[in-house]
């Protein structure tokens, strides 16, 4: 899957925790892509670690051995009836957003989706991030509704667009 050598994909160790942290907290202080408003340390990324399900993953991506970004495989609903059900999101530094990177990573999650049988996968993205609905699409994902005025960000209310991607067997 990777053909550019730069490049390398792995499981999330405790050493990567900080380095997630510091990413998402990039997304929080922006305002724009996250309910967070509370910035994270890397204990709180062991904290979500700790009680993954055992479907749930949380990648790194390492350009030139630094992490760029990371992408997270969580379950939407402990309820057995979505157990096939998750939700991915990539997260990327700044400096690296544009490149292909985010789509690189979102690849491999599906793929890891397909692994651990999940069927439908679940994007939350905020109405006004139109570039990230874009990205979604191109990816095969699928609008599905909206939510409206659902969090406050910032002073004002943020709708909430659903997308869906449905694995089919292969």
């Amino acid at each position: 899957m990777n053909a550019n050598p730069e490049l390398a994909l792995l499981r999330c160790t405790p050493a990567d925790y900080g380095a997630v942290a510091e990413i998402y907290n990039e997304y929080i202080r922006g305002g724009r892509s996250t309910m967070e408003e509370t910035e994270k340390t890397a204990v709180d990324i062991a904290g979500w670690v700790d009680h993954f399900h055992e479907r749930e993953e949380l990648w790194v991506l390492r350009k030139n051995g630094e992490i760029c970004g990371w992408g997270i495989i969580k379950r939407y609903s402990d309820r057995e009836g979505y157990r096939f059900t998750c939700e991915t999101a990539v997260y990327l530094r700044s400096q690296d957003r544009s490149k292909g990177y985010g789509t690189y990573l979102k690849k491999h999650l599906i793929e890891r989706c397909r692994a651990l049988r999940y069927h439908h996968l679940v994007a939350k993205i905020f109405a006004a991030n139109t570039h990230s609905i874009e990205y979604n699409r191109k990816l095969g994902y699928e609008i599905v509704g909206a939510q409206k005025e659902i969090g406050w960000k910032n002073g004002q209310w943020v709708d909430v667009v659903i997308m869906q991607l449905l694995l089919v067997e292969r």
